[in-house]
């Protein structure tokens, strides 16, 4: 009997410490749990976080996407207006310059005709001023000759001052030869330097 309550004794004993034992490892294992958890829970608010902030930078990089992308269309536009206004600017650029080099054709043929002209203008001033110059020297020289005629005339005025009514006579009479032979010499005289003075154009100029 008292065996008996001694082996139950000490299973109750052992039975006990057993329980403890288990009741301790339950707590640890509890707590270890619970540790767990909150680690668990903790990451998962960091996780959320995370996932709020992944979120919000999805947004921000969505929004950042759009403006950029309508920034490209907007890019892309004015490349396309200046593209187009570079092409109408090259073609203006072409139309000038051909304009330009018709007008060069055009300054350089009527350039070429002035100078034409302007040769024959001055191949007509020689001339005319060659000819200016044999109309001086005919000038002079038909001056020169009035000159000469003039003296003549007044020499021959002088001689018919000279002669008087009886050498007039005399040379009327038959007979009064030597009269008449001295005023035809005169006379002859006054002629030869009368052609002498006389001018004449086209041979002065043919002897110019």
């Amino acid at each position: 009997m008292n065996t008996r309550i001694c082996a139950l004794l000490l299973v109750f004993v052992a039975t006990a410490a057993s329980a403890e034992g288990m009741e301790e490892r339950l707590r640890t294992q509890l707590r270890s749990t619970t540790q767990q958890l909150q680690a668990l829970q903790s990451e998962q608010a960091q996780a959320s976080a995370a996932r709020l902030a992944a979120e919000n930078q999805a947004k921000q990089a969505q929004a950042q996407i759009k403006q950029l992308t309508a920034e490209l269309d907007k890019a892309r536009g004015v490349a396309e207006q200046l593209a187009g206004q570079q092409q109408n600017l090259h073609s203006q650029a072409q139309a000038q310059v051909a304009a330009s080099n018709e007008q060069i054709g055009k300054f350089k043929k009527a350039y070429e005709e002035l100078l034409v002209l302007a040769k024959g203008k001055e191949a007509e001033r020689a001339r005319l001023q060659a000819s200016l110059g044999e109309r001086d020297t005919q000038v002079q020289q038909c001056s020169v000759k009035n000159q000469q005629m003039y003296g003549v005339a007044q020499q021959l005025l002088a001689a018919y001052e000279k002669i008087d009514v009886a050498e007039v006579m005399s040379i009327r009479q038959p007979f009064a030869s030597s009269a008449r032979v001295k005023f035809e010499e005169l006379a002859q005289g006054f002629g030869d330097d009368l052609y002498k003075s006389r001018f004449d154009a086209p041979q002065a100029t043919a002897n110019h």
